[in-house]
């Protein structure tokens, strides 16, 4: 089962790393919305290592402004990065209630 779901807010982990990851330092901290849950996969720090049965879980393409990731992005508001992150690269964010 999945741990989030599609229209779901999170954030990206910003966490220091050695190795693969498959996370580019440019998102990591950023919030972001689900777009779509893909399936489980091997994680990339178990892959990379020659671990073949290692950790599995859930793939997530998430969809993040342009302009929250470069705050003098010169770009339409409407622009967005996807990017696909693995689940224990994301924590959920609670929105603020009006």
């Amino acid at each position: 089962m999945s741990a989030f779901a599609a229209g779901q807010a999170v954030r990206i982990a910003d966490r220091l790393t050695i190795g693969h990851t498959r996370v580019p330092s440019y998102v990591r901290g950023a919030k972001g919305t689900i777009e779509r849950v893909l399936r489980e996969f091997l994680i990339p720090e178990d892959d990379a290592f020659g671990r073949p049965h290692g950790r599995r879980q859930t793939l997530y393409r998430v969809r993040l402004a342009a302009h929250d990731l470069w705050p003098r992005y010169r770009g339409l508001a409407s622009d967005e990065v996807q990017i696909e992150i693995y689940e224990h690269w994301l924590e959920p964010v609670e929105e603020a209630k009006q």
